[in-house]
């Protein structure tokens, strides 16, 4: 089958939407399928377009067996709702070249990944004039994620930009995305009239795994096996609300065996190293994303993760950082609300992770002090819970040849 795979993040990025896509590439080209990706140069999380790339520039290169086209794109040095909404933009714009360029290979399937909703419009022409049937996958309901915030709760462009994105997802074959609670979320919005498929977003169980040395970081970064470490790594961006982990630093600076650890880049991560410079934190450190190939023993490091969002977004996105916890065999600190996609599996499957109400200092601090009593640094043992949920539900393998199954339904239907 030929597969064209357009969406704005793409591999080498290490996180977020562009792993997976570029993870999902390189699996579908592995399996005997023709793949061919547009998307824009490397920047995410860091804000920065990755040294070899250009943000100016058209070029194609080969990666895990794909043939990729990279688009310029605007990427802003302070992103912000306005530079944002240019740099996405952009895309949209710098790609339509190369879905011009690519329409002569007819491809059966094009997969367009959200974020970002512009580039949807782009997406269904090609499809129409080559023939090819039209997947949505959707990594991020923007829209969601922004009123969820606060920006543009009520008003008329509000209103126009939800029936837009209706609008626009109706006219796709079909529709996939990454949680329970997302496709419930598609289906409102698609009124039942186009097929959705659950997606998730997959963890290789096989590499991340529990009873993994920490050696390495523990001696990089000289923290004493008797330290206590928590663990924020992703994206350090607004959604999240990581003011909440500082705060909570703050309050256990007497507690000298405890260092938490930021990992990770984004928006925020220059103000929050000044905000923790300013509040005189010692217990605080902050480092970039590490190479993957090092992610399981940065996974054995931590003895607490956790999984911070705020108020009103935990369903229009899904932190793919669960993925990896739970299949290292970790225990998490989630913030989520209980009717949320997180809230239910805590629910569901009791002992997988502890959660609390997002933006409860109080109770967030109150809860991170009885997991930590429960860490008994001399025998530091895995979440079973945790390890058994990802081997049934987030296999990788398993995950792809289910999605690929659908790929086929979809295109044989006439």
């Amino acid at each position: 089958m030929k597969i064209l795979i357009f969406g704005l993040n793409y591999a080498p990025e290490l996180i977020g939407t562009g792993k997976y896509s570029g993870e999902l590439g390189a699996w579908l080209s592995g399996h005997e399928h023709d793949v061919r990706v547009i998307c824009a140069p490397p920047y995410y999380p860091d804000w920065k377009v990755k040294k070899g790339y250009h943000s100016w520039a058209y070029c194609v290169e080969l990666m895990g067996g794909a043939k990729v086209f990279r688009a310029p794109l605007y990427v802003p040095k302070k992103p912000n709702v306005l530079s944002r909404l240019v740099h996405l933009f952009s895309f949209s714009i710098s790609s339509i070249p190369l879905l011009v360029l690519n329409m002569f290979w007819k491809p059966d399937l094009v997969i367009t990944v959200v974020p970002t909703l512009f580039t949807t419009p782009g997406a269904l022409l090609f499809s129409k004039f080559s023939g090819a049937k039209s997947l949505l996958h959707i990594q991020d309901f923007e829209l969601n994620a922004m009123q969820g915030l606060g920006m543009g709760k009520n008003g008329i462009f509000s209103m126009l930009g939800f029936r837009f994105e209706s609008w626009i997802m109706r006219r796709f074959d079909a529709v996939s995305t990454i949680s329970h609670s997302m496709v419930k979320t598609a289906n409102k919005k698609l009124r039942n009239r186009v097929q959705v498929f659950y997606f998730p977003n997959w963890v290789d169980v096989d590499f991340v795994k529990p009873d993994v040395d920490d050696k390495i970081f523990r001696d990089k970064w000289g923290i004493s096996r008797n330290t206590k470490v928590v663990i924020y790594s992703g994206n350090l961006g607004e959604k999240q609300g990581l003011e909440l982990v500082l705060a909570a630093a703050e309050r256990m600076t007497e507690q000298a065996d405890v260092l938490f650890l930021i990992i990770g880049s984004g928006a925020a991560k220059e103000r929050l190293i000044d905000q923790a410079r300013l509040l005189k934190l010692k217990n605080i450190s902050f480092y970039p994303i590490q190479p993957y190939h090092l992610l399981p023993a940065l996974m054995a490091l931590g003895d607490i993760f956790l999984v911070v969002q705020k108020k009103g977004v935990a369903d229009a996105v899904l932190p793919s950082k669960v993925t990896t916890i739970l299949s290292a065999g970790k225990t998490a600190l989630i913030t989520a609300e209980e009717n949320t996609e997180l809230g239910v599996l805590c629910t569901e499957f009791p002992g997988i992770a502890r959660r609390v109400l997002p933006e409860n200092v109080d109770l967030f601090v109150e809860t991170l002090e009885f997991m930590l009593a429960e860490v008994d640094v001399h025998n530091r043992k895995k979440n079973p819970i945790a390890r058994e949920y990802a081997e049934n539900f987030l296999d990788k393998q398993t995950t792809l040849d289910q999605f690929a199954s659908c790929l086929d339904l979809l295109v044989e239907k006439s």
